[in-house]
């Protein structure tokens, strides 16, 4: 499936252009359409170590970043963000510190599996209502450990059972439900059509379909649409320095037409946590940069 997918990377994005070893970049046309539509950075808030704390947004700020993708919470706190004062409290800091709250991740699910936990129907059902009160679209629902769906057919059947049950509720309230997982393009596909709703979409994470040994460049393409959001991550060094082509991630998005958020979940900080957020927040923009 993926043999039809569109065409090989080149060397220049929309007049940026690269060179030996993705390190030296010029910028040929600043004002071309696609750079006026530019990208969105922001970062985990368990990459900063402040998993469910609005300390997050002050941290991103000062990094430079444009927003905060959040936690929802865990077993053990109840989901706290369901609770009006915590969304209040995301509401105060993001206008604070200019910071937007970007993207809804609940990560529990890698411990409490949607697949056979039934704590986690109504997890997912309440995210929707806690986006719809803070203004967010995505809900990032993981599929790693415990909740690992990879050569678990019973499991994704039952996954698919449950998408099905609550993708309308996503659908009227506007919401996208992000499946991050190791699957492979086609996997993820498959999921899609058996739901079969426009509220269930793939939330790729570059380092993760790498390091599965899937050609991430031509699943990007083959999925297309069916992204809602990208994570940017290297499990070998900073951002440039290890085993993601960014350069050539930019070229799949362009050929997808994909302007949205990226949000980094960092892995190696040899420079400090900040610091190294920093260094990998300025190589990407020299790739994705923001809206004119």
């Amino acid at each position: 499936m993926l043999s039809r997918s569109a065409g090989a990377a080149g060397a220049t994005i929309a007049g940026l252009t690269f060179t030996a070893g993705c390190q030296s970049f010029s910028k040929n046309t600043p004002n071309s359409n696609a750079d006026k539509k530019g990208f969105r950075i922001g970062v985990c808030d368990q990459t900063l170590r402040k998993r469910g704390d609005t300390a997050a947004l002050e941290v991103a700020q000062r990094i430079g970043l444009d927003g905060v993708q959040i936690s929802m919470g865990t077993a053990k706190n109840d989901m706290r963000l369901r609770k009006p004062e915590i969304q209040e409290a995301y509401r105060q800091a993001s206008k604070k510190y200019n910071i937007q709250v970007a993207t809804l991740a609940i990560g529990e699910l890698n411990k409490a599996p949607y697949k056979n936990d039934p704590r986690t129907d109504q997890w997912v059902s309440d995210s929707i209502d806690v986006c719809q009160k803070m203004g967010i679209q995505v809900v990032l629902l993981a599929f790693f450990d415990k909740g690992d769906l990879k050569n678990d057919r019973q499991g994704t059947d039952v996954v698919i059972k449950k998408l099905r049950q609550v993708a309308p509720k996503a659908e009227k309230a506007g919401v996208i439900l992000g499946i991050e997982s190791w699957l492979s393009a086609e996997e993820h596909m498959y999921i899609i059509d058996k739901v079969g709703s426009p509220a269930v979409k793939v939330y790729y994470d570059v380092a993760n379909s790498h390091k599965m040994g899937y050609d991430i460049y031509k699943e990007i393409r083959f999925l297309g649409k069916y992204i809602c959001e990208f994570h940017a991550k290297d499990y070998k060094d900073l951002y440039g320095k290890g085993s993601i082509d960014f350069p050539k991630v930019r070229l799949a998005m362009d050929d997808i037409g994909y302007r949205g958020w990226i949000h980094m979940e960092g892995t190696k900080f040899p420079l400090g946590r900040e610091e190294s957020c920093r260094y990998d927040l300025q190589y990407l923009r020299r790739i994705f940069p923001p809206k004119v």
